[in-house]
């Protein structure tokens, strides 16, 4: 009998506007006690996290995830280090990579797969510069306003009863 789908996807909304993503990889999680429930109640936050390497092993740093309610004795730190699993060939890659100047490794977003597991989206990303923010926000912008002309043409009202 499979699996319900989840609907948990925890997205780092602010990674996207810092960094622009070279490559993205899916890893695994090393999860303790009552972590995967809060996970699957959606008490996780990615604020502010980002990988580390620690000898041949890579780490999630800063990944917030809140205590479980009804947990007792097997309560965990909603802060901790979280180690990831990745094979050793994208392990070797992402460690290359790191070395290399301006580099880092960020999260992107956090879910639940089909199989039931907690995964997180990574991605060797490279900071923005200030005038490429400029530019990513001027692009929303404008696919802002170009949504706003395509719906008043098709007839749909708006929130304001305006076409």
């Amino acid at each position: 009998m499979p699996k319900a789908k989840s609907q948990v996807v925890i997205k780092n909304k602010r990674a996207s506007f810092e960094y622009e993503f070279i490559d993205t990889y899916t890893a695994g999680i090393v999860l303790t006690g009552t972590e995967i429930k809060s996970i699957r109640a959606g008490k996780a936050s990615l604020v502010d996290s980002y990988c580390y390497f620690s000898g041949k092993e890579l780490f999630v740093k800063n990944m917030n995830i809140a205590d479980y309610w009804w947990g007792s004795f097997n309560k965990h730190d909603p802060r901790r280090d979280r180690k990831l699993l990745l094979t050793r060939h994208e392990l070797n890659k992402l460690y290359r990579a790191t070395r290399e100047k301006g580099l880092t490794i960020v999260v992107t977003k956090l879910f639940i797969a089909e199989n039931g597991y907690a995964k997180l989206n990574i991605a060797l990303a490279r900071g923005k510069r200030e005038y490429d923010k400029r530019e990513s926000i001027r692009e929303k912008d404008q696919r802002r306003d170009s949504d706003r002309v395509l719906v008043g043409r098709s007839g749909i009202r708006d929130k304001k009863g305006q076409g």
